[in-house]
């Protein structure tokens, strides 16, 4: 595989994760995305700093989350780049606040953080999406 080309699926892992929309459900997720980076050979610090986004990413989503329903996230990792998109069911149409202190913490400790709000029907709940990718740097 040629640098900075991405891996096939093959070559990466994918796990995807549905649980309770509840801020105690969040270890799960750390648990994960650690396994998945340090599998994939990132740092030590590059895992942490995985830790924390996807933790902050969908600490953002359970606060809009309607109460009773799924948090749901696709994880993928290779030697290339960790990436998530993390989504809930939400009335509220706005989205993720973009300018308070725990977006500004994520989007320092990931290289790409974008988001999407879908109306799902016309009038009803929306789907509240986050999606963000750390590089994995190779150095001395």
């Amino acid at each position: 595989m040629t640098e900075g080309a991405a891996a096939s699926p093959e070559e990466s892992t994918v796990v995807e994760i549905r649980i309770a929309a509840r801020p105690g459900q969040l270890p799960v997720l750390r648990a994960v995305v650690g396994d998945l980076a340090m599998r994939s050979d990132f740092d030590v610090d590059a895992i942490a700093d995985l830790r924390l986004a996807v933790e902050e990413a969908c600490a953002s989503l359970v606060q809009l989350a309607q109460p009773g329903s799924w948090l749901s996230c696709q994880l993928s990792s290779d030697a290339v780049q960790f990436a998530m998109t993390a989504e809930v069911e939400s009335a509220d149409g706005a989205g993720p606040r973009t300018d308070t202190f725990s977006w500004r913490v994520l989007t320092a400790l990931a290289d790409k953080v974008s988001t999407e709000v879908v109306a799902v029907h016309p009038g009803s709940d929306h789907l509240v999406r986050i999606e963000l990718i750390k590089t994995r740097t190779v150095g001395p």
